[in-house]
């Protein structure tokens, strides 16, 4: 109805101004169409309310439009003193008002106002006729509005006057948004089929939502059933086999709301109905003792069938044959096939893409998690990679990093700034205690792992506990910068936050210094020396100790830039260690042991996995997890050495 009416006003507009335009007195005011038509405004309904909304948006009367917007908003009244309608809106002493004119009246007490307040039917008439004057109007903002409220509510007859309105449209943003709405609203309700054929395929390859909205209709679908040779009308998408499309109760039901077959007899009914039937210890002729059976029984209601005494109903043995002699499809919503295999060729296509896009989704999530790992990892592959230092104490290295960004963030309120210092101080500050732990700790315990697993294993409880004393149990913020916010987006799907790619590039560049470092410096050629015989390296006048040292305090010192880049998405807590010491040990050994290159792989490989069984089950992460050990312990088995194993003497040490 609501539809009928809008559709009504839109035919009428063009013959009032001809009807005005033939006669010699001046044109008819907005506010005297209101008055003239007094009874239908303070009382509308959606059956008399069309002509005179259509005869406002006809009048050419610039204040049509501002009656049309308070009518619509319940910002019309009239004033009980002397009956005119106003403008209403609050103010202090109850409404602020205006004459229909645009005049301003004063203010009323509310008591003396009559609110009018039409009924969402008559609303939604008028707003349909204020589209005209929005799509056209002066202020972009409402012009956008405009094709808001249509993109919300696309209606048949909103489609001519969007179309009127894109030529004389001067903002180019606007004017696009208009011509896609305007494309949009043509494959749907345009009544040439050619017209709306060419609006589809206008499409190709767009991944909007909108697009996809306005899609659907034209491929949703109808269970239909019909008599075996009886022809089914209507645009048929596909034939439905019972049994493997739908089950046989699905298709019973839909036969007998299609009043093609009786209802289905219940195993309650049938009792009942033989139970009422008994005459001389039988039921229809078949004595009780015979009635041990269900065909048996379902024969006997048959007979009380054909003798009208029971009502008509069918048993599952008739079921079966019913369904049988029916043939069943879906049917288009859409009548015209034409119109719905072009959409369906480009849903297809959209769905390809969306396909391909969610797999590079997937891909820029694994690598960026792969990044996380890695340098979460790097500290350890020096510790645990270089010198075999079982260091079960390294997450709680990445969380005084972390707890460092913070206390730097109290200090400095700047956030960009905060990092530039945070980045080297933790580094030092890590460096420091990885040093102090190193001397008083680890190097009394080299060649015995499981001593140094122990040791450091109470070393990490007991930082945790520090960290608790000192900061609490809560989580503290560590706040990126305002240039870290939001996200990198490719399209609609495919995106990456900021800070996922700063944490990339930070790992790149560990993994640049860190080969610099092992390649190109005095430092890295002596650790070197010292991973792969320290007797030897001793004899050329290096220090082993110092170099064990400097190389413990490295690997901490960039655990403590790595907490710095986690601590700006995760929560900063005593127990963030925790949740990154498994992953970097697994990201390590995976990897193969004393290679940077296999840590790289390490965590890529375990990254991956990890997004690809999380995609697989997304609403376990948990059970991912615990795949994924699954996963790594096999392949640990067939390859103990890691993915990138080290050869010559240095593997066997």
């Amino acid at each position: 109805m609501r539809a009928a009416l809008a559709a009504l006003v839109l035919a009428l507009l063009p013959l009032l101004p001809l009807a005005g335009g033939a006669q010699t007195s001046p044109p008819v005011t907005a506010a005297a169409i209101v008055e003239d038509n007094r009874a239908q405004i303070e009382k509308p309904s959606r059956q008399t309310i069309g002509p005179v909304i259509a005869a406002l948006a006809a009048s050419g009367d610039p204040q049509a439009t501002a009656i049309l917007q308070a009518w619509a908003n319940r910002g019309l009244g009239v004033r009980k003193s002397d009956g005119v309608f106003v403008l209403i809106s609050d103010s202090a002493d109850g409404y602020a008002l205006r004459l229909l004119d645009g005049s301003d009246a004063g203010t009323a007490p509310r008591a003396d106002i009559t609110e009018l307040r039409p009924n969402s039917g008559v609303r939604g008439v008028i707003a349909t006729a204020l589209v005209q004057f929005q799509l056209n109007d002066p202020d972009p903002a409402r012009r956008a509005a405009a094709l808001t409220t249509i993109a919300r509510d696309p209606a048949p007859e909103l489609l001519e006057p969007l179309r009127a309105s894109i030529e004389a449209e001067s903002d180019p943003a606007l004017r696009a948004q208009k011509d896609r709405l305007n494309r949009l609203l043509t494959l749907r309700f345009d009544p040439d089929a050619a017209t709306r054929i060419a609006a589809v395929e206008s499409f190709s390859g767009d991944l909007g939502l909108d697009l996809r909205a306005a899609l659907n209709p034209l491929l949703a679908t109808t269970r239909r059933a019909a008599p075996l040779g009886t022809p089914i009308e209507g645009n048929i998408a596909r034939d439905l086999e019972p049994g493997s499309d739908l089950t046989e109760v699905e298709a019973y039901d839909l036969l007998v709301a299609a009043d093609l077959a009786p209802a289905r007899l219940t195993t309650a009914e049938l009792k009942a109905s033989l139970a009422a039937n008994i005459v001389g210890g039988a039921v229809a002729g078949i004595p009780l003792a015979d009635l041990n059976s269900q065909s048996a029984r379902n024969r006997a209601y048959t007979l009380l069938e054909e003798a009208g005494t029971v009502p008509v109903a069918a048993t599952d043995e008739e079921v079966t044959q019913i369904v049988a002699g029916h043939r069943f499809v879906e049917t288009y919503s859409e009548p015209d096939p034409a119109v719905t295999s072009a959409a369906q060729d480009v849903l297809t296509g959209i769905e390809v893409k969306l396909a391909s896009m969610q797999v590079a989704d997937l891909a820029l999530d694994a690598l960026s998690l792969a990044s996380i790992y890695f340098l979460a990892a790097i500290g350890l592959a020096i510790t645990f990679g270089v010198m075999r230092v079982i260091n079960m104490a390294h997450g709680e290295f990445i969380m005084m990093g972390a707890y460092t960004g913070y206390v730097v963030q109290l200090f400095i309120p700047n956030y960009t700034l905060s990092l530039i210092v945070a980045l080297p101080l933790a580094f030092a500050v890590t460096f420091a205690a990885g040093v102090a732990m190193e001397r008083l700790v680890i190097r009394h315990l080299y060649k015995r792992p499981l001593e140094t697993l122990l040791a450091t294993f109470g070393i990490s409880i007991a930082l945790q506990q520090l960290a608790k004393n000192i900061f609490g149990t809560q989580a503290r913020p560590l706040t990126s910068p305002a240039w870290l916010d939001g996200a990198l987006s490719f399209n609609d799907i495919v995106s990456i936050s900021y800070i996922r790619v700063a944490i990339f590039v930070l790992a790149l560049v560990f993994l640049l210094f860190f080969l610099w470092l092992m390649k190109r410096t005095r430092l890295g050629l002596e650790v070197r020396a010292v991973t792969q015989n320290p007797s030897m390296a001793a004899s050329m006048g290096i220090n082993p100790d110092r170099i064990n040292m400097l190389t413990f305090g490295l690997g901490s010192g960039i655990a403590g830039i790595a907490g710095i880049a986690i601590g700006l998405f995760a929560k900063v807590t005593s127990e963030l260690g925790n949740d990154y010491i498994v992953q970097s040990f697994m990201t390590v050994v995976v990897g193969g042991v004393g290679n940077i290159w296999g840590t790289l792989a390490g965590a890529l490989m375990i990254g991956t996995l990890q997004k690809g069984i999380e995609f697989l089950n997304p609403s376990n992460t948990l059970a991912a997890q615990t795949y994924m050990i699954l996963f790594i312990i096999l392949f640990i088995q067939f390859r103990p050495r890691g993915i990138i194993a080290l050869k010559g003497r240095a593997a066997g040490d």
